[in-house]
């Protein structure tokens, strides 16, 4: 395999991007894997492979993702909300209530407010 450039992570990121986009969650996968291996600490990059995972319903792999993500940025309003999502999605409503607090609490978007919302009414 061709040793990668700079420039080859940055087309597979653009690439992984538009292939979330265009519903290919899983292509995105593989094409965000070199460019991790190659820069693991790449925040950009696991947050946008956690979508891809979340996309793809592979909710153990984005919960891992997200999770990571907030170790390194634990102010990630949106890492929260997602986070939260793929709790949700998983069945565990009680642990995703608290990240969806976190979000509303970090960014006052009117989607983070209404999950965090919905969720502390009942």
């Amino acid at each position: 395999m061709p040793e990668r450039t700079p420039e080859t992570n940055v087309i597979d990121f653009r690439a992984a991007e538009h292939l979330l986009a265009a519903h290919d969650p899983r292509g995105a996968v593989k094409l965000l894997d070199s460019v991790i291996a190659s820069h693991p600490e790449s925040t950009a990059a696991r947050l946008l492979r956690a979508r891809a995972f979340f996309a793809a319903a592979q909710l153990r792999p984005a919960e891992l993702e997200f999770e990571l993500v907030l170790e390194r940025e634990p102010d990630n309003a949106f890492a929260h909300f997602a986070l939260a999502r793929t709790f949700e999605r998983s069945g565990r409503s009680d642990r995703a209530a608290r990240h969806f607090r976190l979000a509303a609490a970090l960014d006052p978007n009117p989607e983070y407010l209404k999950a965090a919302r919905f969720r502390t009414e009942s």
